[in-house]
């Protein structure tokens, strides 16, 4: 699998710069074009030809080589982009191909080079609201029919996963005295409240530029300022969201494409700037409805960011390493 670090292209001068593993990047220009994959332990052609889309014969040829040679570990071979697994129609779905942009390169060019992909396509893939790219950025340019060559498989239903992070942080239990005490309490408390003459407002925090973070996981705020040095290595993108039902209580988790699991993502609502902390518990799942997503959070993430819309824009940063 080819292991590239990606940074998704964004609209107008900016541009977010995404740390990728498992990505794709297209080689050469139409109508010869390829990704790369380097073999390893266990793979052969008709293992590569089902991960990929395409058949045995056509990758020994692409590569020079005959079908009885078999294949060596660690070699690099061309994995060729047709019309039979390389999809670049609007609605396409699958393993997204990234295309890296070099200096002074226009959408049209990018377009022109990938068998003349229609320049909404690219937009729409990469939410893109304007036809500006920066150098060094990458833009996806048609989506690979299969697995993309993952020697593992899919990821279970979310549902299954959200409650083994619940699992594995469970609050402590309060002491046993304070459990039998508690009923006294709560039996003298309502006499006490109607006497008290009035409540004590505490004053108005003092006014700040920051987003105010209303994550009620601390320890991930901790998490994410030792994952990236206190922000001073961050990896930033901008985009749409959606949120997926989790049981987990008082943490938010995250699905994100590019950063491993475990990585702390700070998310931003740019609307009303709220911004939560969530952690990565797997990638996105390759599905037509989550097409151009950048993150898909859970439900009591979602509404802590004060957004009740199916999909909402959003920022995120995260350790760039």
């Amino acid at each position: 699998m080819v292991k590239t670090i990606l940074s998704i292209a964004l609209f107008g001068l900016s541009a977010g710069v995404v740390n990728a593993q498992d990505t794709l990047q297209v080689q050469g220009t139409s109508p010869a074009l390829y990704i790369t994959h380097t073999v390893a332990k266990g793979e052969n052609f008709y293992s590569l030809g089902r991960a990929y889309g395409i058949s045995p014969k056509e990758i020994a040829a692409a590569n020079k080589i005959t079908m009885d040679q078999g294949l060596q570990l660690g070699h690099s071979l061309h994995i060729p982009l047709t019309s039979a697994n390389f999809l670049q129609k609007a609605d396409a779905s699958g393993k997204p191909v990234y295309h890296k942009v070099a200096e002074k390169e226009t959408l049209y060019r990018v377009s022109v080079n990938y068998n003349k992909v229609p320049l909404d396509n690219i937009r729409q893939w990469n939410s893109f609201q304007g036809d500006g790219l920066k150098k060094g950025s990458y833009v996806i340019v048609g989506y690979l029919k299969g697995n993309g060559g993952a020697a593992v498989p899919p990821p279970p239903p979310v549902a299954k996963e959200d409650p083994k992070p619940a699992a594995e942080e469970p609050r402590p239990a309060p002491p046993v005295e304070t459990v039998k005490k508690e009923p006294v309490h709560k039996e003298s408390e309502p006499h006490q409240n109607t006497e008290s003459p009035a409540p004590v407002v505490a004053p108005p925090p003092p006014a700040t530029s920051k987003p105010a973070v209303v994550n009620a996981s601390a320890d991930f705020e901790e998490l994410y300022e030792q994952q990236t040095n206190g922000g001073k290595k961050v990896a930033t993108e901008k985009g749409p969201g959606t949120w997926f039902k989790s049981n987990a209580v008082g943490k938010y988790y995250a699905l994100h494409n590019t950063a491993p699991r475990g990585t702390i993502i700070k998310v931003t609502n740019p609307l009303n700037g709220k911004a939560i902390y969530a952690k990565v518990l797997d990638v996105i799942p390759q599905m037509k409805s989550n097409a151009g997503l950048i993150i898909k959070l859970s439900d009591s993430a979602m509404q802590a960011l004060g957004s009740n819309e199916n999909r909402f824009y959003c920022e995120l940063s995260y350790d760039n390493n």
